[in-house]
C-alpha cells in the first residue's frame, strides 16, 4: 500500500526545496532498546526509482541482526478474490476525489521513475523471505481498507477535465524531491509535508497518522517485553513530526536514537 506516497500527494501544494548540499544515500533508522530486546525502526518509502543504494551496510547490518521484519502491512501476492478468508467489501466507498488524487500521486511517482516493486517495504519483503525471516504486520490489509473507506473527500480535477500539465509536473517534482530527501535521510521535507496535509484536511492526518502511531507505538512498547532483535519498517513520514510513532514511544517511557 502506498499510505504515505497518498498522504503527501494530498498535501503537496508547491514543490519542496532541498537542502543543498552532496546527496547520500544513507534514510533515517532509529533504535529502541533495553537489557535484551532491539528494536530497529526504519523509514521507508513506499515506491522508488530502483536506482538508490540505500540497502547499505548500516541498515543492511541491522537487518540482518534482525530475528524478525514487521511491516505495516502484508499485501497479499495473490489475487483478492482467491484469499480464504476473503477481504471484507468497505462499508463506504472511497471518493471519487481520493482515488483520482491517488492515480495523481501513482502517475506523477512514475514520471520519476518510482515504482511500488522497487519500494524498500517490497525489498526488505523479498530479502527476509529469501532468507527464512519471519515477516508480520503491524496492521491488516483489510483495516487499511477499511480507513481507506473513510477517508474524508478531497479536491480533485472535474470529471472529463484534463490534469494541467503545470499541475502534473509540479507533483511530479514534489515526488522526486521528496524520495530524494528519503535517500538523504532528512526528515525535515516529511515534517514540511505533514503540516501541510494537517491543515489541509485534519481528519485524513489523523486517521492516517496519528492514530496509527498510536497504535504501533502500543505494539512496540508490549514487543519489548519480549527478548530479542526486530527490524520494523514504516512509512517515513510516521517517523516525522510532532505526533510521529517516535514520540509516542517516547510518552510511554521508550527513548529512541538515530542509528544511522
Amino acid at each position: 500500500m502506498v499510505v504515505s506516497l497518498v498522504a503527501a500527494a494530498l498535501a503537496a501544494a508547491s514543490p519542496l526545496s532541498a537542502p543543498a548540499g552532496p546527496p547520500a544515500d544513507q534514510p533515517a533508522m532509529f533504535v529502541v532498546r533495553d537489557a535484551d530486546t532491539t528494536i530497529y525502526i526504519f523509514g521507508t518509502f513506499h515506491a522508488l526509482d530502483g536506482r538508490s543504494q540505500w540497502f547499505g551496510p548500516q541498515v543492511r547490518d541491522a537487518f540482518e541482526q534482525s530475528d524478525e521484519l514487521v511491516l505495516e502491512t502484508l499485501v497479499p501476492e495473490r489475487p483478492v478474490a482467491q484469499l480464504a478468508p476473503p477481504l471484507r467489501a468497505p462499508s463506504v466507498i472511497p471518493s471519487a476525489s481520493f482515488l483520482a488524487t491517488t492515480r495523481l500521486a501513482i502517475n506523477a511517482g512514475r514520471t520519476q521513475g518510482m515504482q511500488v516493486g522497487n519500494g524498500a517495504d517490497m525489498v526488505l519483503r523479498r530479502v527476509a523471505e529469501a532468507e527464512g525471516k519471519p515477516v508480520e504486520g503491524l496492521e491488516t490489509l483489510q483495516l487499511q481498507i477499511d480507513m481507506f473507506s473513510h477517508l474524508p473527500a478531497t479536491p480533485a480535477p472535474r470529471a472529463g477535465r484534463p490534469v494541467e500539465t503545470g499541475s502534473m509536473d509540479s507533483l511530479s517534482r514534489t515526488m522526486g524531491e521528496m524520495q530524494a530527501a528519503w535517500k538523504r535521510g532528512d526528515q525535515s521535507v516529511f515534517v514540511r509535508m505533514l503540516a501541510q496535509l494537517r491543515q489541509a484536511s485534519p481528519d485524513t492526518y489523523r486517521m492516517m497518522f496519528t492514530e496509527r502511531n498510536e497504535r504501533w507505538a502500543d505494539w512496540v512498547r508490549a514487543r519489548m517485553q519480549a527478548p530479542g532483535t526486530v527490524f520494523v519498517a514504516v512509512g517515513a513520514g510516521h517517523l516525522a513530526g510532532p505526533d510521529s510513532l517516535l514520540v509516542r514511544l517516547a510518552e510511554r517511557g521508550i527513548p529512541s536514537q538515530r542509528a544511522n
